[in-house]
């Protein structure tokens, strides 16, 4: 089955340009032009992931985000006419996925689609021995997409499960950007720096929430290591 993909935006030439890119690589599209109809399009039936324009008049796309976080964990990726650190910064803290700076290229948006997509799609059926990653009292099952801190389950992204997922597997690793993007993306993308730190940004705020504040240190001039999970 294709997958699903709802498209909000207000230009009705950028749905044009982005419908034609996701249909060519075999993906179904179905388009709104402002909030409150992507919110009613996602009730009446779930996407595989909404592509969501943040500049929306009436309702913008951060509260759009914000609203279908509420009952649903259904993956966005944003897209905005203006690149500043704060719209990026805002649409992942309300749970975006990803972000794409218009203009864009239609081929590049379509390869964070599918990499999204990937990361999103449920595990196959592992082995009864399939490995899991604990540090501390923070546990990560990648079969059932589970995470959890002292008994206490985490609602992750696939993007920040990915990302926790690369820290565990190495735990006395210093992880530059660089390795981090490529745990987050598999290398098929390039995100900016500062994409790569909202999400680490995201995963201690959450963390943080449950008792665990210093999950992923920052070793200034270097990058990332895992730290102290309880």
């Amino acid at each position: 089955m294709p997958h699903h993909i709802l498209v909000a935006d207000d230009d009705p030439h950028i749905r044009e340009v982005i419908c034609f890119a996701l249909e060519k690589a075999g993906m179904k599209t179905q388009t709104v032009c402002d909030g409150a109809a992507a919110l009613q399009a996602v009730e009446r039936q779930a996407p595989d992931l909404v592509v969501l324009d943040i500049g929306m008049p009436e309702m913008d796309g951060l509260e759009v985000c914000r609203r279908l976080r509420q009952r649903s964990d259904v993956p966005v990726l944003f897209l905005s006419a203006r690149d500043e650190e704060i719209d990026r910064i805002l649409g992942l803290e309300m749970g975006g996925d990803d972000y794409v700076t218009k203009p864009f290229s239609p081929r590049e948006l379509v390869a964070r689609v599918n990499v999204i997509l990937r990361r999103a799609r449920p595990a196959a059926p592992e082995p009864a021995d399939e490995r899991q990653f604990a540090h501390g009292k923070l546990m990560l099952a990648p079969a059932s997409h589970a995470a959890s801190f002292d008994g206490r389950p985490l609602a992750l992204t696939g993007i920040e499960f990915a990302i926790l997922k690369g820290f565990l597997a190495r735990p006395s690793h210093v992880l530059d950007r660089d390795a981090v993007m490529v745990n987050a993306y598999a290398g098929k993308v390039h995100v900016a720096d500062r994409t790569v730190d909202s999400h680490i940004r995201n995963i201690r705020a959450k963390l943080a929430a449950v008792g665990c504040p210093d999950v992923i240190e920052t070793v200034h001039g270097v990058g990332f290591r895992l730290g102290r999970c309880g």
